[in-house]
């Protein structure tokens, strides 16, 4: 069976575009609280594949999105690498720090698959449980993205720690990017013969890198990776959400080789788009505080994304991820203003 997410790729034009949200899978939902209460940590819950299978399944069964992506993490790929990740409650990712080119000498960092196998056995799982009108996604985290928690030990406002070292020790940089290349096609490419049919790329970083820095950085790391994927996937296909590059989506787009494009909510959508040729699918971009905030603002977004799908392939989705304050109801509401139906 053809999804409608697969065949929007294929180049339909859809009257009822589908529709699915980033990190669908989460703390707006009592069921997912109710699993991660049993998992531990929450690299645990990324880890232990009946749970992981379980939350993924959850927004499907609630809502029926066209698209389920996988639940997991970008930062397990620099786990996998060697490096020591947690999460701290109510605090996020911590990373024990790579700074210097010294530090990355004295302790290697190596790519092994096999500390993944219990995602991949997920994405197994996910593609025998899922219904078959469901589009199964998987993803990684752009190089750029990761090496910025992997140099500062954990999120940061303006990603000064990598910047700086881009500065000062591109070579660094440098080394630790192409790893990340590496690693991250090989991850994606298990993934997608595990059964995923569509993965995505999140450059959640972008606005951080200078015009010159962002080729370097992040398009052509991107680019590397997508060409590294279709060498042995040629039908596979690949989406970018590059936060805050709304603006330069078109050169994204002229060198990278993905299929589709992610538009974060900062950006004026119908404006956007025209970026982009018609070749590419759209994707986004509601503000994820409109569906907390339901009523007209959910309304009228919801309707600016209607408006651009009637004109283009476009998959409705945030322009981030969703909040755990979300009101289911407003979901809901989401749901049947794009199906005309209640969910």
């Amino acid at each position: 069976m053809t999804t409608t997410l697969m065949r929007l790729f294929a180049g339909e034009t859809l009257a009822t575009p589908p529709i699915w949200l980033m990190r669908q899978a989460g703390r707006y939902l009592p069921e997912y609280r109710e699993t991660r209460g049993k998992a531990g940590s929450f690299l645990d819950l990324c880890f232990n594949t009946e749970l992981a299978t379980e939350v993924t399944l959850q927004p499907i069964r609630r809502f029926g999105f066209d698209a389920s992506i996988l639940f997991s993490d970008i930062l397990v790929v620099p786990h996998a690498m060697g490096q020591k990740v947690w999460f701290e409650e109510g605090e996020g990712p911590r990373l024990e720090q790579i700074e210097t080119a010294e530090a990355l000498r004295q302790r290697p960092l190596r790519f092994d698959l096999d500390r993944l196998s219990p995602v991949i056995r997920t994405v197994e799982r996910l593609r025998r449980e899922l219904p078959a009108e469901t589009t199964l996604i998987g993803f990684c985290g752009a190089p750029w993205t990761v090496a910025s928690y992997m140099i500062a030990g954990k999120g940061t406002a303006d990603q000064a720690p990598a910047r700086l070292v881009a500065y000062r020790d591109p070579d660094f940089l440098s080394a630790m990017i192409d790893q990340l290349v590496d690693a991250s096609i090989v991850y994606l490419k298990a993934q997608l013969a595990a059964g995923a049919e569509v993965v995505q790329i999140f450059e959640s970083f972008a606005s951080a890198l200078t015009p010159g820095g962002l080729e370097r950085w992040s398009i052509e790391p991107i680019r590397r990776i997508i060409t590294g994927v279709k060498a042995s996937y040629p039908a596979s296909k690949v989406i970018v959400f590059a936060r805050g590059a709304a603006g330069v989506l078109g050169q994204y787009a002229t060198i990278t080789g993905a299929d589709g494009f992610g538009i974060d909510w900062g950006a004026d959508l119908a404006q956007t788009v025209r970026q982009l040729p018609d070749t590419i699918v759209s994707q986004g971009n509601l503000d994820p505080l409109a569906l907390v905030a339901g009523g007209e603002a959910l309304d009228n977004g919801v309707k600016a994304m209607l408006a651009v799908a009637r004109s283009r392939r476009h998959i409705l989705n945030l322009g981030h991820g969703i909040v755990p304050q979300t009101p289911i109801a407003h979901v809901e509401r989401m749901m049947t203003l794009v199906r005309g139906r209640a969910v």
